[in-house]
């Protein structure tokens, strides 16, 4: 009996959503690739999606992203210190145009 699954190997398999823990049936979730390049296959492993939580994320491009993640520290240091970090990546050092008041 074919596999509901393109290449058969997943059939079976169980993954576990990142968002929110559930753990599901591979062929009813989404392939998350933390680079935004999920079309690319070699030398991959993907992490999981159930469908709500895929519908609920931003699907928009995110070019520099996991970079600015990784230099950031992100997962490997507390909190306020991540979101300093992360702030200071990605403000523009420019001054802000505002109109005198």
């Amino acid at each position: 009996m074919p596999s509901s699954t393109p290449w058969g190997r997943d059939a079976d398999q169980e993954v576990t959503c990142i968002a929110c823990g559930e753990t599901l049936a591979r062929e009813d979730a989404r392939e998350y690739d933390k680079h935004g390049d999920r079309w690319n296959r070699e030398d991959k492993t993907f992490e999981y999606l159930c469908k709500p939580c895929d519908r609920a994320c931003c699907h928009q491009p995110r070019d520099g992203l996991e970079a600015t993640l990784v230099a950031a520290d992100a997962g490997r240091t507390d909190r306020k210190t991540f979101l300093r970090r992360f702030c200071e990546l990605t403000t523009d050092d420019t001054e802000p145009n505002w109109p005198e008041s």
